[in-house]
């Protein structure tokens, strides 16, 4: 199962998503890659990955056709791999721009190696570039992270309508498996009532567990640390630990299956 974690708004924990879920996917005898397709390397970096230690990245693959097998990289944590991101990609799409079938670069990277997996989980960067295009070219599924605030509703539909545009014109098959809501924060008065609103509008497509503002996720990415390996018994562990169950539920549900 591919999925990519796509929103055109930068600060939404689309990286935290990325990086924790692919740590909470890892089960017995599971293999999880985790591709990093934005330039700032975010993602790697909260690996652990010195950003003078990126390069070959996505970059390589996506702009100089390197096979994606040379890239891949091992982390510390037992049954995740990386591709890391790198500076190179902010030129992608002045790149990839004369490419016959750019859109396509990354799902004929991806095709070659998808069976050595059981997820990969991609982090676009916060725009509706080629970058993320190529990857809901190449994604079975993808998630919205949305933060609660009165903006939402109205980024959020807007978001949704651009994807499906961009669905259609490519021809891509990838589903919303979901929107998931992140940096709650139930200290702030409207939190509640924000939420209650998407909830209302968007029902199931909104995942139930909701990931909540949690000091330890904050501090995990300086370390090079998952949250799961930084503080397994904090409340943010708790909740990836969660949603990823949910992934996995819906991924079987749309009979992607797991092994």
């Amino acid at each position: 199962m591919i999925i990519s974690l796509i929103n055109n708004k930068g600060g939404v924990g689309k990286t935290t998503t990325a990086v924790n879920l692919a740590a909470g996917l890892i089960g017995k005898n599971r293999r999880i890659l985790l591709i990093d397709l934005d330039s700032q390397g975010s993602a790697s970096l909260s690996l652990g990955i010195a950003r003078h230690d990126l390069p070959p990245s996505s970059a390589n693959v996506l702009l100089n056709r390197v096979p994606i097998q040379t890239v891949i990289r091992k982390t510390t944590i037992k049954g995740l791999d990386l591709i890391t991101g790198s500076m190179d990609l902010a030129n992608a799409d002045l790149s990839l721009s004369d490419v016959n079938g750019r859109e396509k670069q990354l799902k004929s990277a991806i095709e070659t190696i998808r069976n050595n997996y059981d997820f990969i989980i991609m982090d676009c960067p916060p725009s509706l570039s080629l970058l993320p295009i190529n990857a809901l070219v190449a994604t079975d599924a993808y998630i919205i992270p949305v933060t609660p605030q009165y903006l939402a509703l109205e980024g959020l539909a807007n978001l949704m309508d651009v994807v499906e545009k961009i669905r259609q014109g490519i021809g891509t098959t990838a589903i919303l498996l979901g929107i998931v809501l992140t940096l709650v924060d139930y200290r702030v008065r409207a939190t509640k009532e924000i939420i209650d609103m998407l909830r209302g509008h968007y029902g199931h497509q909104i995942f139930k567990t909701e990931i909540r503002i949690n000091v330890r996720l904050s501090e995990a990415p300086s370390f090079g640390k998952t949250i799961f390996d930084y503080d397994k018994t904090s409340t943010g562990a708790e909740s990836y630990r969660n949603l990823a169950i949910e992934v996995t539920q819906r991924c079987q549900r749309n009979k992607y299956g797991n092994k």
